[in-house]
């Protein structure tokens, strides 16, 4: 998933908080970039799929697989609401070097936290 394509478009904070302010329009966000060269399952290979029981999920039609829109994105095992993580991340790739303390304080979120993900993001935009 490229971040730096999906946070393109947008101008600003408040901007953003329009698009993105529910938990929806965030994995469709994710959705429409993971699998926007076509799914395939990773348990086996397939490109079938229909309808996963969470939102945006995708299953396997051949092996049955369910597979989030988070799975194996910057946002797998993110135990934060998917709301704030994609804001974090907006912030973080709008402004690269953001202290984890700014990101904190404009996200009301623990410093720890903030470093982290930063650090997780960091390492996910390296790869």
């Amino acid at each position: 998933m490229d971040l730096k394509e999906v946070f393109g478009k947008i101008e600003n904070l408040d901007e953003f908080r329009r698009h993105y302010n529910t938990a929806e329009s965030c994995l469709k966000e994710i959705a429409a970039n993971k699998w926007r060269m076509g799914f395939e399952c990773k348990k086996c290979g397939h490109i079938h799929f229909c309808e996963g029981k969470s939102p945006y999920s995708r299953r396997c039609t051949k092996c049955k697989t369910d597979e989030s829109a988070t799975a194996h994105t910057l946002f797998h095992h993110c135990r934060m609401n998917i709301v704030d993580a994609f804001e974090m991340a907006y912030l973080i790739c709008c402004a690269p070097d953001i202290s984890s303390y700014e990101l904190s304080r404009k996200t009301q979120t623990r410093q720890m936290t903030c470093w982290k993900f930063k650090k997780k993001l960091n390492d996910y935009m390296s790869v």
